[in-house]
């Protein structure tokens, strides 16, 4: 029997109308100059395992690598959430034990409230998840506060199955390869901590995104997933 190497791929849906109109919106939101009065802000998420060591690690030497024991204790998971604005070359990560209406209601006001507070409007880019609506700042805040948030976020969804086009899936790509993959951390604070410190070295000294694909990239280049009209 031959084995055959599977490669892993973000493979586009055919034809589908819904998928290129949440494409070009984002495309287009990309497009737009830099405007810090109504800012493009892009957020995603993800989960992570917590994990204790059952026995104190050996520290690293000069002729010996730190070691590790191979055994360690589940110590519950948590939620990294991933905030970016591509432009103005900033992230930040918040950590939180679960990913509920309510934490991502409340990390979305903390930004609204301090970072952001004066912006008339800020355009969110996220994905369509069932945790990302307006309805969720109603679920988490009294109504007036909750109005007063949610007329200031126009959002901008990505396609079903086009997180690819999620700027911040990019940097939860990055600050898991840079900092979370292959450590374990034992507790809330201490992920808390170590994301916190990615973010300020990396924003003190990475750029902004450079974000290169157009609209007019994306008809001629995935001609394959734009629908033939029916005349």
């Amino acid at each position: 029997m031959t084995n055959r190497k599977i490669e892993y791929w973000v493979i586009p849906p055919e034809a589908d109308a819904e998928f290129v109109a949440h494409m070009e919106e984002v495309l287009e939101t990309y497009a737009q100059p830099y405007n810090p009065e109504v800012p493009v802000i892009c957020m995603d998420e993800q989960p992570v395992q917590l994990l204790k060591e059952v026995r104190q690690p050996i520290p690293a030497t000069a002729t010996h690598a730190k070691r590790v024991d191979y055994e360690y204790e589940r110590a519950g998971t948590a939620n990294i959430f991933m905030f970016t604005e591509p432009l103005a070359g900033w992230r930040e990560v918040a950590v939180r034990e679960k990913k509920t209406k309510l934490d991502w209601a409340t990390e979305i006001a903390r930004l609204l409230e301090g970072r952001y507070a004066k912006c008339e409007k800020v355009i969110l880019v996220c994905d369509n998840l069932n945790t990302h609506t307006k309805g969720a700042f109603y679920e988490t805040f009294a109504p007036e506060r909750a109005r007063n948030l949610v007329r200031r976020i126009e959002f901008c969804y990505t396609p079903k199955h086009g997180s690819w086009l999620n700027v911040a899936e990019n940097e939860l790509s990055s600050v898991t390869r840079q900092c979370v993959s292959g450590r374990r951390f034992g507790d809330i604070e201490t992920i808390r901590a170590e994301t916190a410190a990615w973010s300020t070295d990396v924003n003190a000294t990475q750029r902004g995104v450079d974000w290169q694909m157009t609209i007019n990239d994306a008809r001629g280049k995935l001609l394959s997933i734009y629908p033939k009209i029916k005349r």
